[in-house]
């Protein structure tokens, strides 16, 4: 028996085995799910790179695939763009299959983005322009944060999202005060311009109009006020807008100190002390894990 005879039978031995356990379902759905799920081992971290790369050329081609005219460059496009489709709606099927749980898997953020990115391609059989929306995959490019173990900044990333909810309502109340502000603004400069010859104010939806992108600071200056009054009120409009526009991002910025100052008082049920950071896992103190980080299979699904 040659060295390379023996070499070989352990391998192909390892392969029949393999392809033995393979038949068992809830192993095959196990060894899927470190594929497409996991980062961590060899083959899930080649599966993501290689997603990862298979999205930003999908990507490229839809921008670009507008730009081409000739004929066998549209072809090329069209081809691409349903093989990457194809092989989408197969990975976003596998995700479904070996999920723990496919239905939270679904109704999460991804799951959503993933549906997203495929979809517009078989709408498109009816609706041409509408396969242009799988740009929506490249939001799929978001999971390099989890390929690079960049979490901290999915951390942040959650702390602006739960300011921006806790906010809401202040912001709400806020919008509608500007909705009536802009109505009220343009309902005056109608009233100071409307009566001069050639004018643009020669109704109040273009005046409000008007006010809506003086006071956002835009300027597109389709529309400009002829009068000295017209110009005067114009001049207070724009620097009611650099006011305006700050506050918003005051409302934001106080509500995330809030929360993150909400992060660092997290307490420990064991000992009973504060002051953790905000990705905390475990008490700094006396080493307890956090009720809130216990089910870990449950947050991946949930993230990836």
């Amino acid at each position: 028996m040659t060295e390379e005879t023996v070499t070989k039978k352990p391998l192909n031995q390892k392969i029949k085995e393999e392809l033995k356990r393979l038949k068992d379902r809830q192993y095959r759905k196990d060894w899927l799910y470190n594929i497409i799920f996991e980062s961590d081992t060899p083959e899930g971290r080649i599966f993501d790179i290689f997603l990862m790369v298979c999205i930003a050329l999908s990507v490229i081609i839809a921008i670009f695939g507008s730009t081409f005219r000739a004929p066998w460059l549209k072809t090329t496009t069209f081809v691409l763009e349903y093989i990457f489709a194809v092989f989408f709606s197969a990975e976003y099927v596998l995700r479904l299959y070996c999920s723990p749980n496919p239905k939270k898997y679904a109704y999460s953020f991804f799951g959503i983005i993933d549906l997203l990115s495929i979809l517009p391609m078989y709408i498109g059989f009816f609706f041409p322009h509408v396969q242009y929306a799988i740009i929506l995959r490249s939001l799929r490019l978001i999971r390099v944060f989890r390929i690079l173990k960049l979490f901290n900044f999915l951390t942040e990333g959650n702390l602006l999202l739960r300011a921006l909810y806790a906010s809401g309502k202040k912001i709400a109340v806020f919008f509608l005060f500007v909705v009536l502000l802009v109505v009220c603004l343009g309902t005056l400069m109608f009233m100071v311009e409307g009566t001069s010859e050639g004018t643009s104010f020669n109704n109040v939806p273009n005046s409000i109009y008007w006010a809506v992108v003086t006071l956002t600071t835009v300027g597109y200056g389709d529309i400009t006020p002829m009068t000295t009054m017209g110009r005067f009120l114009s001049a207070v409009i724009m620097l009611l807008g650099y006011t305006i526009l700050a506050v918003p991002t005051g409302i934001v910025s106080a509500t995330m100190i809030q929360e993150s100052h909400k992060s660092l008082n997290k307490t420990c049920s064991n000992c009973g002390r504060s002051g953790h950071e905000p990705d905390a896992k475990y008490c700094k103190y006396c080493g307890t894990k956090f009720e809130d980080d216990a089910d870990d299979a449950d947050n991946k699904v949930r993230l990836v």
